[in-house]
């Protein structure tokens, strides 16, 4: 009995206020902690951005839930079945009676996660392409700018320096970025993607080469490098790109992607120019061989000219046959010419001798008969065009005056239909007259009847009369009369002059009416309350 009474005076709580209390005091003896676990029941972030799964080892499993701003912030994203470390505030969910786990850092359990994870994501990264050896670019013989992607304050941008210097001084354009921690992966995506971006022939000149360079480290201090967003910027990149992240033993997912791996920052720039001493010396190597080859070639050539020279004949033997025939021809000459002017001379003779009077007239007939057959044949040609002329001019009279007579036909149709309609249009504004005049005609009846039964004439033939001064204005009040006025008084029948008495006229008090006799009272009626509330 003394239990039941003490259970009985035991204070009650609401389901609310206990749960605030089991809240209470499971945040404020735990707080902050940090739990070992496997990933379960992650199916990617919810629709509102935060992440629901569990955390469980071999024989207990508690919930987590991280939430949408710290899941984007987050270096290292959930996944399904890995073994991590989380780090948050122990609360509890008073919907469901349960406690869970607010995570505020994630961090994969070891190495051995982390190279699970890293081989996963190669194998799927892998699977899209972005690994194949004919994507891959050739690097630039010798590049005029170099865009280098790494941290402004390391010794990583000197060594790479200071090794161009020593190989082959080029034009370097580095873009600071975090190559470790949060949001480093974002930083060296977005200055890969940011040298892609700039335009040829800009203010800025467009890299013909890109190294990505980070200096030794752990796993998790590279893991930057293995990030998807970091693979997929070098896996785009249409500049050639050059990985030189951690040392000889280190690999990260980027040496994958990129088309050229270097093992080191410092052999990066070596497979990035070449060097100039030994280039220098080969040129010159090559200018000497250039050399001895022109000399070769120039000696070559003098000694064939000289043995074609030795095979041709003497200038004297050349030209000993021309001379010859040149000297035959000069002893011709004059006979030619001789017989060349008793030949055109016979021509000369022959024409004229057909030359003749009789020829000539012949000729002349020809002429004349000639002339005589053209004139003929043009008289002819004339009428011959005449008549046709005619012929045309009377097929065009014949049809301009069938098209007058038509056109004069469809002119009269065209008059008829527009008498026509002229006369449906008087008819209709005749009638439409005749009925404004009807509907006028009892506007001015309507307003007569009016005016006659609001004019004061009217009045007058009730036995009124309407009284006027000298001036001829309506009288209204007896005040206005002075004695000896001239007044002129309006009847019904007729007007009558008169003059007022010298007696002024006595105001006259209208009767008041006099009062109902009072018939019994009653109750005064009680104002209906119209306090009924708005519907509004």
């Amino acid at each position: 009995m003394a239990v039941a009474e003490n259970l009985i005076n035991a204070p009650e709580f609401t389901v609310s206020e206990l749960s605030s209390a089991l809240k209470r005091t499971v945040e404020d003896n735990f707080g902050h902690v940090r739990v070992r676990g496997e990933i379960s029941g992650f199916r990617g972030p919810h629709s509102s951005g935060h992440c629901y799964f569990a955390l469980k080892d071999e024989s207990s499993k508690i919930e987590a839930v991280i939430w949408k701003g710290v899941h984007y912030r987050m270096r290292f994203k959930p996944q399904e079945g890995l073994e991590v470390i989380a780090t948050g505030k122990l609360t509890t969910y008073p919907n469901s009676s349960k406690y869970q786990i607010v995570i505020e850092a994630l961090e994969p359990a070891g190495i051995g996660a982390l190279m699970a994870l890293m081989e996963e994501r190669k194998r799927k990264l892998a699977a899209e392409g972005l690994f194949d050896e004919r994507r891959k670019q050739l690097l630039p013989w010798l590049p005029e700018v170099i865009g280098v992607v790494t941290s402004p304050t390391g010794a990583v941008i000197r060594d790479i320096l200071h090794r161009l210097s020593d190989r082959f001084p080029r034009q370097v354009l580095v873009w600071p970025v975090k190559v470790q921690g949060d949001g480093s992966a974002e930083q060296v995506a977005a200055a890969i993607r940011g040298f892609n971006a700039l335009p040829e022939g800009g203010r800025i000149p467009r890299p013909d080469v890109l190294i990505v360079a980070r200096g030794g480290g752990s796993l998790e201090d590279l893991w930057s490098f293995n990030e998807e967003i970091v693979v997929r910027a070098a896996a785009e990149s249409h500049i050639p790109l050059i990985s030189a992240v951690g040392h000889e033993t280190d690999i990260t997912l980027i040496d994958f992607a990129a088309d050229k791996r270097a093992p080191t920052p410092t052999a990066a720039a070596e497979m990035a120019v070449p060097v100039r001493s030994e280039l220098m010396g080969e040129i010159e190597t090559l200018r000497r061989r250039l050399m001895i080859c022109w000399q070769r070639g120039q000696e070559s050539r003098r000694n064939e000219l000289r043995a074609a020279a030795r095979a041709l004949p003497a200038a004297g033997e050349l030209l000993a046959i021309p001379r010859q025939r040149l000297d035959n021809a000069g002893g011709a000459l004059s006979h030619g010419l001789r017989a060349n002017t008793h030949a055109h001379f016979r021509r000369f003779v022959a024409a004229g001798a057909r030359l003749t009077l009789r020829v000539l007239r012949g000729q002349v007939e020809q002429a004349r008969h000639r002339e005589q057959v053209c004139g003929e044949r043009l008289s002819l040609a004339a009428r011959t065009l005449l008549r046709r002329r005619g012929d045309r001019f009377a097929g065009l009279e014949a049809r301009l005056r069938a098209s007058r007579l038509a056109n004069a036909q469809a002119q009269r149709q065209t008059i008829a239909r527009s008498r026509e309609r002229t006369l449906r249009l008087a008819e209709r504004a005749e009638r439409a007259m005749l009925t404004m005049f009807d509907r006028m005609e009892a506007r001015m009846n309507h307003s007569g009847q009016l005016l006659a039964a609001l004019s004061y004439r009217s009045v007058l033939t009730r036995g009124f009369a309407l009284v006027r001064n000298e001036t001829g204005h309506p009288l209204h009040a007896a005040a206005d009369v002075e004695p000896g006025t001239r007044l002129e008084l309006e009847f019904a029948d007729g007007r009558v002059a008169a003059t007022a008495g010298a007696d002024r006229p006595v105001l006259m008090q209208p009767e008041r009416p006099k009062a109902a006799p009072r018939g019994p009272r009653l109750p005064k009626r009680v104002a209906k309350s119209t306090d009924q509330g708005s519907l509004f």
